[in-house]
C-alpha cells in the first residue's frame, strides 16, 4: 500500500517536473493562453423604463428602493438608475421676474428661512413629468438573476401605477433608449 501512495504522490511531481524541462509542452498546455480574444462575454442590457408623472414623491419612494437593492444585494454596477426631469411649459412672463434688489430687510429673511423645510425647493423646480430609467447589466452566467430582477422590479409598489416599459437589447427601440440614458446624469 505504501508502494501505491508513492507512486501516486511521485506522479504529480514527475509531470511537473516533465513541464518545467520541456518548456515547449509546457507552452502549449499552460493555464494561461496568448489568445488574443477577450475572455469576457458581452453582457447583456435591459432598460426598464417608469414614467411617474408629476408625483415627486412616488419618484423618491422609487429612488429610495432601487438604492436599498443595490446596498443589501450588492447590485452596484448591475443596477443603474437615472432620472430625467422634463422641465414644465413656463409662460416667458415668469421667467422674465427681475430680482429684488437686496437689502437688510432680505438678510434678515433668509436667516428665518434656514428654519423652514426644504421640501419646498424641490417641487418648485420638478413639477414637470419625471421618468424613471433602470439599467440591468447582468453577465452571461447571470441570466436567472436578470430575470428575476426584470420581473420583481415592476410589480413592487412604487413601480407599479409608473406604466413599466421593459426594453430589451434585441428590440429596435434599445438605441434610442441607450443614448437617452448615457445623455442623462
Amino acid at each position: 500500500m505504501t508502494h501505491d501512495k508513492a507512486k501516486r504522490l511521485s506522479l504529480p511531481i514527475q509531470y511537473v517536473s516533465q513541464r518545467v524541462t520541456e518548456p515547449h509542452l509546457a507552452r502549449d498546455s499552460a493555464l494561461t493562453c496568448r489568445h488574443f480574444a477577450s475572455q469576457t462575454s458581452v453582457m447583456a442590457q435591459t432598460y426598464l423604463l417608469f414614467d411617474f408623472g408629476p408625483d415627486e414623491e412616488k419618484v423618491q419612494q422609487a429612488r429610495h428602493k432601487l438604492e436599498s437593492w443595490k446596498q443589501a444585494f450588492r447590485l452596484d454596477k448591475k443596477l443603474q438608475y437615472k432620472l430625467e426631469r422634463e422641465q414644465p411649459a413656463v409662460p416667458a412672463a415668469v421667467e422674465a421676474k427681475p430680482e429684488p434688489a437686496k437689502t437688510e430687510q432680505a438678510k434678515s429673511a433668509k436667516a428665518k428661512s434656514k428654519s423652514k423645510p426644504k421640501s419646498a425647493e424641490p417641487s418648485a423646480e420638478s413639477n414637470g413629468p419625471v421618468k424613471l430609467f433602470v439599467r440591468l447589466h447582468f453577465s452571461g452566467h447571470e441570466k436567472l438573476s436578470e430575470q428575476r430582477w426584470i420581473d420583481r422590479i415592476p410589480t413592487e409598489e412604487p413601480f407599479k401605477s409608473a406604466s413599466p416599459k421593459t426594453v430589451r437589447e434585441s428590440e429596435p427601440a434599445f438605441a434610442d433608449v441607450l443614448k437617452q440614458f448615457d445623455t442623462l446624469e
